[in-house]
């Protein structure tokens, strides 16, 4: 390829990706012919002397991805989680804590709120929380990892949650923390001369 083609698809490329980086906006973007016959594509109006001018306009540029995997969706349509809840303490909190570290997407119903003491009134009889509902068939009352566990695996939840994008923290956020001073365990911190 001649040196000046070559020129010509670089420069047109860099403008085109500069263009495309303006996401969740429009972008204008020029397609011109400059005095020595190379075509450019820029983000600048074109010069005075510019032939074959063309205004073109760049919508966003992104990729959609879903945060839960296909198996995690699939599983979620046929048995919807939902968990009757109000700020009653450590174990409402726990009940939701294991949901959340186990990754399972779920809904919440607020007792604490007129319509939904009714929806769990009609749906156990009782007012007791917290109360886990996995599809329309199947209901804990009270928390119990243990029984709790075995209704998530019964529907098909994965054990572990699935990949999350973690932000990174800013140096702003980072504070400065003493270094820590180690030492070599003794035999017997370590549990005997046999490396572990």
């Amino acid at each position: 390829m001649p040196p000046a083609t070559l020129a010509t698809w670089t420069v047109a490329l860099a403008g085109f990706a500069l263009a495309s980086l303006a996401v969740g906006q429009t972008q204008q973007v020029y397609r011109y012919v400059d005095a020595d016959g190379h075509v450019i594509y820029s983000d600048r109006p074109p010069p005075p002397g510019a032939k074959d001018v063309q205004p073109k306009r760049l919508g966003a540029n992104f990729i959609e991805s879903d945060v839960m995997s296909l198996e995690v969706q699939q599983v979620t349509e046929r048995f919807p989680v939902t968990l009757y809840t109000f700020d009653c303490g450590d174990v409402c909190q726990n009940a939701e804590g294991f949901l959340n570290k186990r990754g399972v997407p779920y809904s919440t119903i607020d007792v604490a709120q007129p319509e939904g003491n009714a929806k769990l009134k009609a749906l156990t009889g009782e007012q007791a929380v917290p109360v886990l509902q996995v599809g329309d068939k199947m209901l804990s009352k009270g928390f119990s990892e243990l029984r709790w566990s075995a209704m998530l695996d019964e529907a098909g939840y994965p054990k572990t949650p699935g990949y999350r994008k973690v932000q990174a923290a800013k140096p702003a956020d980072i504070k400065a923390v003493a270094p820590l001073t180690q030492t070599a365990p003794t035999a017997s911190q370590r549990g005997g001369d046999y490396p572990k």
